[in-house]
Order: structure tokens, then sequence, then C-alpha cells
């Protein structure tokens, strides 16, 4: 299903069992010390779906663990995200040519705990929540995962946390949203980065959002919003 969501440039992988017969490198079994079962099964699938996502453009196995603020690394010349829930688990993987960020997230399609949505939401939010029609899949779900999308896509660009409430994010019913950061951008292409914009999907119990920001070989102008340019 993450495919739908994604330009041609980028290779995926998604699974909604755990592949435990990947063998790990050393440097990931490393991060798996005192681990329960449960986190390694995630850690070890996603790491797989990656491992194929990369094979299909042509890259070997490579050790891929936590870097800064708990990001994946990835080969040189490569950009990528990873996202689990429970009964799914997915990679995508593109060369950093053509895609400069990538963000995925997925989640359960069920409302969010009590308490979630006030603190990750900010009053536009919620205007924007309100309008949507009633009958399709949670859409504070939909919010929570555009705004992980949002991050994900954010800091391999900027470098630097991003807040839930840093972020206005505006969700369309027919399967789209654009994203507002609040806070002062890097230069991307030569422009202030202001927002993105993204598409989400829901199907078999799941809500699945992405990002995929366009990389100077396309133009870059695909899935990213910059400030103008001023004289």
């Amino acid at each position: 299903m993450i495919g739908k969501l994604l330009p041609a440039e980028v290779a995926w992988s998604e699974t909604s069992v755990d592949r435990l017969d990947v063998p790990l490198f050393a440097e990931e079994e490393a991060c798996l010390t005192r681990v329960v079962a449960k986190r390694r099964a995630e850690f070890t699938t996603v790491r797989a779906c990656a491992r194929d996502a990369l094979a299909s453009l042509g890259y070997p196995p490579a050790p891929l663990v936590p870097g800064e603020r708990g990001a994946p690394s990835w080969p040189a010349g490569v950009v990528g995200s990873m996202t689990h829930c429970d009964g799914y688990r997915a990679a995508v993987v593109a060369r950093a040519g053509e895609v400069a960020a990538l963000g995925i997230d997925a989640e359960p399609d069920a409302p969010l705990p009590e308490g979630v949505l006030e603190a990750i939401a900010l009053p536009e939010d919620l205007a924007a929540l309100a309008a949507l029609p009633p009958g399709g899949p949670a859409w504070d779900r939909v919010l929570f995962s555009a705004k992980e999308a949002v991050y994900k896509a954010w800091f391999p660009i900027a470098r630097e946390f991003l807040n839930f409430t840093e972020a206005v994010v505006v969700i369309s019913a027919e399967g789209t949203f654009e994203a507002r950061i609040l806070v002062p951008g890097p230069d991307f292409l030569g422009r202030p980065l202001t927002g993105f914009s993204g598409r989400w999907a829901a199907g078999d119990g799941l809500v699945l959002t992405a990002i995929a920001v366009a990389g100077p070989a396309a133009g870059g102008g695909s899935g990213v919003r910059t400030a103008p340019v001023t004289a």
C-alpha cells in the first residue's frame, strides 16, 4: 500500500509478518542489547524491508543503525525512511540526487488515545479536522501520522528536532495533506524550507502517510514548500 503514495523513483518494501531469519550486522546487533522480543522483531523486520528496497536500487546489504535522534543511517548516496506498527513494517529508499528526503509513517486506523490529540494538535489543525467528512478513517490518527512523516522528512534536511506543535497540517479527504512549518527552516535549493506536501491512504486497518521531496536532479519542486525568492 505504501508504494501507491510514492513517486516512481522511490523503492519500497512492506510486510505484515515478522521476518526474523534475516541476519543482522554486528553494528545492528549492538543496538539490541537488553531489548524485549517485540522490539527485536520490529527492528529486524523493518531492516529486512530496507535491504529489499536497497537491493532493488542495486545496493548490497549494509548496517542500518539508528543515528542522531534515532533516525536510521543509510548508505552514501541514499535517502530513506522506515516505519512499523502492530501488523505492519515498511521501508522506502531512493537515490539522493533524485529524492532529497523521505518520510513515511504507519498507524492503526483507530482514534488516538485520550489526551494525545490535545498534545499534538494546534487550533488550526483542529479546525481542519472538524471540516473533514464523517465516515472516513480516524482523522485524528491521520493527523498524527502525517506529523510523524513531516518530522522524518524534515530532520535529514534541517538536522534539528521538530515538535508536533511546530507544524500545522491540513488534511484533504482526497488523500493529500499540506504541512506548514512554524519555525525558521534551512535553505533548500536556494530557498527557505517552509513545509511539505504529502499523501495518505487508509485500508486493512491501517493509516499510512508519505512525503517524498524531489532532489536536485528532479528540480526540487515536488513534495516541498519553500519561501519565495525576494530581491
